[in-house]
């Protein structure tokens, strides 16, 4: 433990801050908070607008959704455009709402962790960049697995934390900000807010501190976590996330699972497959725990029962998705579905010899 107001910690911070950045895509400073991703979306939308205030949310899974119901707390007006969950919302679609109605914010998710759906940040930063619109992006379960470009696509408010593919454990909250948002959120009108109040956080952030006492073992953790990242290279770790999900989709294939997702781009972090007809999540989640200490996860909302996730994030290698799928294929056979035996790591393996 080091003092969290000594230059040993703000060395950490200083450290973690360029780190992400680059990680980022990002020439904005980078400011941490203790909290989970939740708190964050909440402190993005505080900093950047008043209860009256219009926003459009891209709904199309559970974060989104979650994201919606924030700032209809915080008395923010929420129109939202919806798809159904683990489908794309398009940026023509985007364009015509934006052409008929004033924002102050479009909100989205990055990486949509309960359906595998990963938002094409792109071509619908490039058409909110159009508008006095700011950009706000979640990338909790993104950032670090996926690639995240935030100046070159307009993302005006990004905030991410540390328990995903960062590779730390939960209490991190991170946050990059553009001018264009800072404009808003500079405004004094109306805006309630202390903890989370982002013009202390970016005093603080000039001098390597936090605003508030922060988690001092979880940053050096995360600086351990970006240190490891870097070594590898970013585009390397980019590059084995989405080999490890192709080859994960491969071998579930082979098993004759299909995929929930159906946007076009899939998520390098977490695949999420449909439950074969006459079984229950919790009874291939289950198994799987109990019978081969491997834990994966069913779904905590509406898909409940329908869909397992498997997470292909952070320190992860190939031999790792192997054992998962070896695993996952006897769960099926011990719940009497009719799979080939070495079917799943037969065409995993064919994946990873021409990926």
């Amino acid at each position: 433990m080091v003092s969290h107001r000594g230059p040993e910690f703000s060395e950490i911070v200083r450290e973690c801050e360029k780190h992400l950045q680059t990680l980022m895509g990002t020439k904005n400073a980078v400011m941490f908070f203790s909290g989970s991703g939740t708190g964050m979306m909440e402190a993005a939308l505080v900093n950047a607008l008043k209860p009256g205030d219009k926003a459009l949310v891209l709904s199309n899974g559970q974060f989104s959704e979650r994201f919606a119901e924030i700032g209809g707390t915080l008395g923010i007006d929420i129109d939202a455009i919806e798809a159904p969950w683990g489908e794309e919302i398009k940026a023509s679609d985007l364009a015509a709402r934006l052409d008929e109605t004033d924002y102050r914010a479009v909100i989205a998710v990055h990486n949509e962790s309960a359906t595998g759906a990963v938002s094409n940040l792109a071509d619908l930063g490039a058409v909110v960049r159009k508008t006095p619109a700011i950009f706000i992006i979640d990338s909790v379960s993104g950032l670090g697995g996926i690639e995240m470009q935030q100046d070159a696509w307009g993302v005006d408010l990004l905030i991410s934390a540390s328990q995903k593919a960062l590779m730390c454990p939960p209490g991190i909250g991170i946050a990059s900000i553009s001018d264009k948002a800072w404009a808003l959120i500079d405004e004094e009108d109306g805006k309630r807010r202390f903890y989370w109040d982002f013009r202390k956080a970016r005093k603080s952030a000039a001098n390597g501190q936090t605003a508030f006492t922060p988690p001092v073992t979880l940053l050096n953790g995360l600086r351990e976590g970006l240190r490891m990242i870097e070594e590898e290279g970013i585009a390397n770790v980019l590059a084995r996330h989405r080999r490890l999900g192709e080859a994960l989709r491969a071998g579930g294939a082979a098993l004759n699972l299909s995929i929930f997702t159906k946007a076009p781009i899939l998520s390098d972090t977490v695949t999420v497959f449909n439950v074969p007809e006459g079984l229950h999540a919790s009874a291939i989640v289950g198994n799987m725990y109990k019978e081969y200490g491997t834990v994966i996860a069913g779904a905590r909302n509406k898909l409940d029962g329908t869909v397992f996730r498997i997470g292909t994030m952070g320190a992860l290698d190939e031999s790792e998705i192997i054992l998962d799928l070896v695993h996952l294929e006897r769960t099926l056979q011990d719940l009497q579905m009719p799979v080939e035996s070495g079917s799943a790591v037969a065409a995993a393996n064919e994946y990873l010899r021409r990926a």
